[in-house]
């Protein structure tokens, strides 16, 4: 089977990728966030939630865990704030700091989860992430 094309400018700098990135966790679109991943990426969460893999191996693991995540999740993602971007030697790599909220319709609540995103980048695609999320932050906002 072959590997879809991203739909992606492969002259995007890792800042553009990752307001991308933050877009479609805005979505909540597995689809747009797998586009940003090269095909043989790796996503890793060193801090996993309860329920969530300790990583994604290839832009379509990617795609699929997260439609799963976010299909089953009752949680909406309704802000990103307090982002912070710290530039590396790196010129591919970016760290990334921001608290996610959201909220919990059916149950009139909402949530805050602080991560940080270190991420490559190289030819315009997420080669690798490594994740840090709050474990219970995550928990809370799935209900």
């Amino acid at each position: 089977m072959t590997e879809p094309t991203p739909r992606i400018p492969v002259t995007s700098t890792p800042r553009a990728v990752l307001e991308r990135y933050h877009r479609a966790m805005l979505s909540m679109s597995a689809d747009d966030l797998a586009d940003l991943y090269a095909v043989d990426a790796v996503h890793e969460f060193p801090f996993t939630s309860p329920g969530f893999p300790a990583r994604f191996e290839g832009r379509e693991e990617v795609r699929a865990g997260y439609r799963a995540a976010w299909g089953a999740s009752p949680a909406e993602v309704t802000e990103l704030r307090d982002v912070t971007v710290h530039e590396t030697g790196d010129p591919g790599v970016i760290v990334a700091e921001h608290v996610v909220v959201g909220s919990l319709p059916a149950r009139d609540l909402t949530f805050t989860v602080p991560g940080l995103l270190i991420l490559h980048v190289r030819d315009g695609l997420i080669v690798r992430v490594r994740d840090y999320m709050d474990g219970f932050g995550v928990a809370a906002s799935r209900g």
